[in-house]
């Protein structure tokens, strides 16, 4: 267990065996199994072959998969803190290693009906996260953002309300293409050595054509 005023944080393996204190036990038992079953698993309305999300299994195969709780009513210290303990375990990590830590905070106390509250706190951070080179993504029971490959999907839906954060990888291009500064950040990373004049006009003009959240040159 690691922790600070804000948050606590348990491994997988910690919340698998039970060593969590009792008040979390219950919903992070919770969110371990939907890691275990459904984000680890293919889906027939995924619209593409492969588990719902492709590196899962192999963060909680490797000790990378943590799961937290908040101390606080205030989301933005809440977040501020997860941004702190990834950085932390990402610094003596290798690259490849880096690229599967993630860290899920279970918001329970917050509506299970609206996303409303959450879907603006993932908002508020993402441009900050996203400049970094890391991704924060929100989860909720009423979810409805699409999957990328299937708009009548809903992969983002869970049993209760979280955060999740990761390193952003070049596949997550089509998490950032709609946002300019979002695209930006992506291709400074992952095209350092295109000039910054094309990186700009890229920025402007690589835009989704027929295919909502399909960028050009991208077949859905």
């Amino acid at each position: 267990m690691n922790g600070d005023r804000h948050v606590l944080l348990f491994s997988a393996e910690e919340v698998a065996r039970g060593q969590v204190p009792a008040e979390h036990a219950a919903v992070l038992r919770t969110v371990l199994d939907w890691s275990e079953e459904f984000l680890v698993s293919p889906h027939p309305d995924l619209g593409r072959t492969g588990p719902v999300c492709p590196y899962t299994q192999s963060s909680l195969r490797k000790g990378l998969y943590h799961l937290a709780v908040t101390r606080t009513g205030d989301l933005g210290a809440t977040v501020a803190a997860l941004r702190s303990w990834y950085e932390r375990f990402a610094a003596d990590l290798s690259d490849a290693d880096r690229e599967l830590l993630t860290i899920l905070v279970a918001l329970p106390h917050l509506d299970h009906t609206d996303s409303t509250e959450l879907d603006a706190v993932q908002r508020a951070a993402k441009d900050e996260f996203v400049a970094e080179g890391l991704m924060i993504g929100q989860f909720h029971p009423v979810c409805a953002e699409p999957g990328l490959w299937n708009d009548d999907f809903r992969p983002l839906v869970s049993p209760v309300p979280l955060l999740a954060i990761r390193q952003m990888l070049v596949f997550d291009l089509l998490f950032v293409v709609d946002d300019e500064a979002h695209l930006d950040s992506y291709l400074r990373r992952f095209a350092p050595a295109i000039p910054s004049r094309v990186r700009d006009l890229l920025t402007v003009r690589l835009r989704p054509t027929g295919v909502p959240g399909v960028p050009v040159g991208v077949t859905a």
